[in-house]
This record gives C-alpha cells, sequence and structure tokens, in this order.
C-alpha cells in the first residue's frame, strides 16, 4: 500500500514541477510550489503512514542510522523520471521526511542567467571557487552547470564529495567520478586528501562545514586543482570572512594569506519566486582580482563591497544591484526582492526613487512602454494624477 503510496506523490512531484514534498505526521502531504507550501487534498498522515512511506523507499542502513542517531539522508531515483534527495527525521517521536526534487535534465549557464564570467573563472588551472547562499538557493544546481560545463568542454578529471549524490554525471570530453559521503567515503577532508592522489583536474567539495574541509579544500586549490565548494552564507563578503572566522585566532593570519592567493571567485546566490510563475535566481559575483586578493590579506573585507560596485566590468556584480534589475525588468515582485537582498535601506530607497522617477518623467515613461509595448496609459496616468 505505502508503495504505491510514494509512487503516486512522486509522480504528483514531478509533474506539479514542485521542489519539495513534505511528509509529516497530522497533516496531507505538503507541496513547495515556486516557494510556496501547498497541500495536497489528500488524508491526514498517520503515524503508520509516514513509518510506511518512510521503509518504502529508505535503505536499510539509512533505517538503522535513523533508529541511532533520530535523522539520515540519502538520494534515490524515480525510475528516468527524477531523482531526490531525502532527509528522514524524527520529530515528537514520529518519522517525518522531506524529499528535494533533483531534476534529471541539467540547465546550462543560459537558463540559470549566471553571470558570463563563470565560465572563464572554471577554465582556470587552479584556485577555489565558491558557490554560497541559503539551502533552497539552487547551489546544487548551479554547481552540476559547472561541472557540465567543463565535462563538455575540457579533457578533465573531475572528482566530486557529495552528501548525497544528486545530480548524476556521465563521462563526457571528462572523466567524472562521484564518490557520496558514508557510502564510498567517510568524510570530506579525508575524501578531499585522497583526492589528491588521484590525479584530479577539479575537485567539487559538497558542503565545506568544518576546519578540516576548509583547510583540505584550501590546500588542494593551492597546490594546483581546481576547487569548488559550498557555503551557507549570503554575499561574498561575508563568505570570506565566514572561511576565516572558522579558523582559531592564532592561524587567521596565515589562513588570510592562503586564502587570497587561492580564492578565484565566490558567486552567492538567493532564488526567488517569478512574477506569473517560476522561479528565477538572483546573482552575486565576486572574482578576485589582486586588489581584491590585498583586502583579504590585509583584513579589510568590508571594502568588498565596494569593490564589486566598481568592478562590473570583469564581470563582478552585487546582489543587490541584480535584484534591483529583475525588479525593474518585472521579473520579480519588490516585496520578494526586499526580503532577499542584503541592504534592504538602501534598496528600498532605489526602488522608490525609481518608482517616483516612472510616475513624474511622463514622456520618457510613455516612451519606454511603447518600447516595451505595454499598456501606453497606465503609468502616463499615474504622472498626471501625481502632478
Amino acid at each position: 500500500m505505502a508503495t504505491i503510496l510514494i509512487d503516486k506523490l512522486l509522480h504528483t512531484v514531478v509533474n506539479r514541477k514542485a521542489s519539495d514534498l513534505h511528509i509529516a505526521v497530522g497533516q496531507p502531504p505538503v507541496l513547495r510550489l515556486d516557494g510556496h507550501l501547498v497541500r495536497l487534498e489528500t488524508k491526514t498522515l498517520e503515524p503508520e503512514d509516514t513509518v510506511g512511506l518512510m521503509k518504502s523507499i529508505t535503505p536499510e542502513r539509512c533505517q538503522q542510522e535513523l533508529q541511532e542517531v533520530g535523522g539520515t539522508d540519502f538520494g534515490f531515483a524515480f525510475g528516468d523520471m527524477a531523482r531526490f534527495r531525502v532527509s528522514v527525521f524524527k520529530q515528537k517521536g514520529y518519522v517525518g521526511m522531506v524529499l528535494r526534487q533533483i531534476p534529471n535534465k541539467m540547465l546550462d549557464f543560459k537558463a540559470l542567467g549566471t553571470p558570463s564570467v563563470v565560465a572563464d573563472l572554471i577554465l582556470r588551472p587552479r584556485g577555489l571557487f565558491l558557490v554560497t547562499g541559503p539551502t533552497g538557493s539552487g547551489k546544487t544546481t548551479t554547481l552540476a552547470a559547472m561541472i557540465d560545463y567543463l565535462n563538455e568542454t575540457v579533457d578533465h578529471h573531475i572528482i566530486t564529495i557529495e552528501d548525497p549524490i544528486e545530480f548524476f554525471h556521465n563521462h563526457k570530453k571528462s572523466t567524472v567520478n562521484q564518490r557520496e559521503l558514508h557510502v564510498d567515503v567517510p568524510a570530506f577532508a579525508e575524501a578531499i586528501r585522497r583526492a589528491l592522489r588521484q590525479d584530479p583536474d577539479v575537485i567539487l567539495v559538497g558542503e565545506m562545514r568544518d576546519l578540516d574541509t576548509i583547510e583540505a579544500a584550501i590546500t588542494a586549490a593551492e597546490t594546483g586543482h581546481v576547487v569548488f565548494g559550498t557555503l551557507h552564507t549570503t554575499g561574498a563578503q561575508g563568505t570570506v570572512n565566514r572561511v576565516i572566522d572558522v579558523f582559531p585566532t592564532s592561524q587567521q593570519e596565515q589562513i588570510r594569506t592562503q586564502l587570497s592567493t587561492a580564492i578565484i571567485g565566490i558567486l552567492s546566490q538567493q532564488l526567488l519566486p517569478k512574477i506569473g510563475g517560476g522561479r528565477v535566481a538572483a546573482y552575486e559575483m565576486l572574482v578576485v582580482t589582486p586588489a581584491i586578493a590585498n583586502l583579504i590579506r590585509e583584513n579589510k573585507t568590508y571594502r568588498i563591497n565596494s569593490a564589486i560596485q566598481t568592478g562590473h566590468k570583469l564581470g563582478m556584480q552585487l546582489l543587490d544591484d541584480h535584484l534591483f534589475r529583475l525588479w525593474k525588468a518585472g521579473t520579480i515582485d519588490k516585496r520578494d526582492a526586499m526580503v532577499k537582498c542584503n541592504q534592504p535601506d538602501e534598496l528600498a530607497a532605489r526602488i522608490a526613487r525609481a518608482e517616483r522617477g516612472m510616475l513624474e518623467d511622463e514622456d520618457e515613461a510613455r516612451g519606454r512602454l511603447d518600447n516595451d509595448d505595454g499598456p501606453p496609459n497606465k503609468k502616463g496616468n499615474g504622472g498626471a494624477s501625481k502632478k
């Protein structure tokens, strides 16, 4: 019974293009659609339902882990339709689950809208490239696109260390070996150290969660490899500080120097609901120039944001600038932009100025609307009534 039910639920997730499925006792199954939680119109789940659903997809070793530590994670394929990353946990003594859908079709840079400089940076012969953002901001999808781009473009040996493996990569021009935590390898740091003996060109570290992993990743980047890593930080400036703060004070100066020579770029992202459905990513891009490497080395990271602002010719951009452009283009709602931005007061003032400008300058507004083939009177009338 439970197997049939889980299949039915997963079909619904795939067909409705939901990003997640939530299973919890006391309510029906819940989908996350375009960032919003939507309850399915089915029966309320009882404790035995969630246990049955869990057992129908959870490997034996993970069920064991759930009993021992109260939680477990794994990935599994739902036929040819999609893969899912599953987190099983106990809450109030009951079993709960969240299943994140990983689409089978990999998106490319164009579809993701990543800054064009990313493609150049990842072709460098060595260095650390970080993709950062909160949970569910699309970091895994971006990294998969980066690996796929290299796989199609150059003859590299790419090693990924993931927890769990999400996107599957076939060998194309490159050889791609994917290692899963707790299945193929015990720990991230250990896997990075082993990888160095496996003739890699590129190493992807699924999550840089502790000092050992960060240290191993920086060392690998210094010794002539391209290393991709992810962190749950927002903004490039905050990411640099976070990496350094992980280390004891006595080591921080040395790490600043190492990081300044190892790091080549930071892509920080947020995912927002699109007006009219779907979702869109907003990006902050830091390209590490000699001047920015100096700021990192000299502990002047507070100046990174203004360096990004002046570095747009090199492909850099601040998250808030991208959010502003997305709002101006009518892609995202003002409220959503305000929730995801780094400097709410500044962005609010900027949007308010732009809205005033739209109302006051009737001629410009009409010209813009004619160019856009939008409704010709809407904003012009606003201007007239305001005056």
